[in-house]
């Protein structure tokens, strides 16, 4: 083969690498620049049932809507308004699943941020003040959610509860299920800042302090159906339970609370 005919075949060789290389690139930048466009709208998939025994089938949510989902039950939401908003749970609570769509973004970022209800009467469930425990974004995804109409989205559901295994595990599982894990921490270790408030944090519910101030399963009681309602946003407030709890989900979360060291 001529010198001058290996020349040919070698810029041959280059020019057709170079395209494939820029075709490669074209393909992977029209991916990217698609991916961006439709960001917003990627979705999850759920699944929706119509009662004991249905045929399930899939629809999908934003993953907006679907992190809504899962603050909903993280933030102990379907404790006092029902899974899936559907109430139930107490005479004084609405029901969400009909309502969304009646409030603004704004109107249910108040509602969340500073509370609702009448704090000042621990027979009736309130609304606590989550301003510094959920975060802004967090708060948009719960409206969000709330304002699809609170579908369903799988794995968004309560900690389950055990009711065979000791007071003890029963009360460890409602610390997570009702919430208390967000603001009381970890096993009760606290932690969580509060900065109204004259100690600057959440209290924990471990240590000496705790035990010395709460040395009675009834003192204990009395503030977990009472709450902490000491002022509105940015104080955090800690809700009534009493008329959420049984008295023996009380009392589970009381014999979880001793065991905290």
């Amino acid at each position: 083969m001529s010198s001058d005919r290996a020349s040919e075949d070698l810029t041959g060789f280059v020019f057709a690498s170079i395209a494939l290389v820029l075709v490669i690139v074209g393909v992977a930048v029209t991916a990217w620049l698609g991916g961006r466009a439709n960001a917003s709208s990627r979705t999850a998939t759920v699944v929706r049932t119509s009662g004991a025994g249905a045929t399930t089938s899939a629809s999908s949510v934003s993953d907006v809507v679907a992190a809504g989902a899962h603050d909903y039950n993280q933030f102990a939401c379907a404790q006092c308004h029902g899974i899936g908003g559907v109430g139930g749970v107490s005479a004084d609570v609405p029901a969400l699943d009909k309502l969304g769509t009646a409030f603004t973004v704004a109107q249910l970022r108040q509602i969340v941020e500073h509370g609702l209800g009448e704090s000042a009467n621990p027979t009736k469930p309130y609304m606590p003040v989550w301003h510094g425990i959920v975060s802004p974004r967090q708060v948009s995804e719960l409206a969000a959610y709330i304002r699809a109409g609170l579908p369903p989205v799988s794995g968004a559901t309560p900690v389950a509860v055990p009711t065979d295994q000791g007071l003890a595990v029963e009360g460890s599982a409602l610390y997570v299920r009702d919430g208390c894990i967000n603001c009381h921490g970890p096993n009760g270790l606290g932690g969580v800042p509060n900065p109204q408030s004259p100690d600057k944090t959440i209290p924990p519910l471990s240590g000496a302090d705790f035990r010395n101030e709460f040395n009675t399963p009834a003192k204990i009681a009395d503030v977990i159906r009472s709450g902490s309602v000491v002022g509105r946003a940015p104080i955090v407030s800690m809700p009534h339970w009493g008329g959420i709890l049984t008295t023996a989900d009380v009392n589970a979360l009381i014999a979880y609370l001793a065991t905290l060291q």
